[in-house]
């Protein structure tokens, strides 16, 4: 069992940036792949960016690629998202996920939201135009 607390969401100008934060408690992450999902208003829960176990391997959603950034420390339990260059359609709330018998990120990208083991409770981010 692993618990899962995000931090870092607010609101933000278009252009600008966040980072967002993933804690884990419970068991350590290393044996999990990691991701982030947004929902927004009115919208399904979407893919964002999942990270592997040893963290050498990413994979983004296309919205997203080239403006946002994985990365785990296994040490600390927590995973990051860097965003850059935000947009106001990038405004949702930004939830973390785990699971342990998906083997890779790219998997993770594939597979139904609600086929996940791990979520926390997400954070807001709010972009203005």
């Amino acid at each position: 069992q692993v618990q899962l607390v995000e931090s870092g969401g607010g609101l933000v100008q278009a252009g600008g940036s966040l980072r967002l934060s993933c804690a884990a408690s419970g068991r350590t992450i290393f044996i999990y792949v990691m991701g982030w999902f947004r929902q927004a208003p009115g919208k399904e829960r979407e893919f964002v960016a999942a990270i592997n176990r040893s963290g050498g391997i990413t994979y983004y959603s296309d919205s997203v690629k080239g403006r946002f950034t994985i990365s785990r420390d296994n040490a600390k339990n927590t995973v990051y998202l860097q965003m850059n260059a935000l947009k106001p359609e990038d405004t949702a709330v930004y939830y973390c996920a785990a699971d342990r018998d998906i083997l890779t990120a790219e998997a993770m990208g594939t597979m139904s939201p609600k086929s996940l083991d791990y979520w926390g409770q997400g954070t807001q981010v709010t972009v203005s135009s």
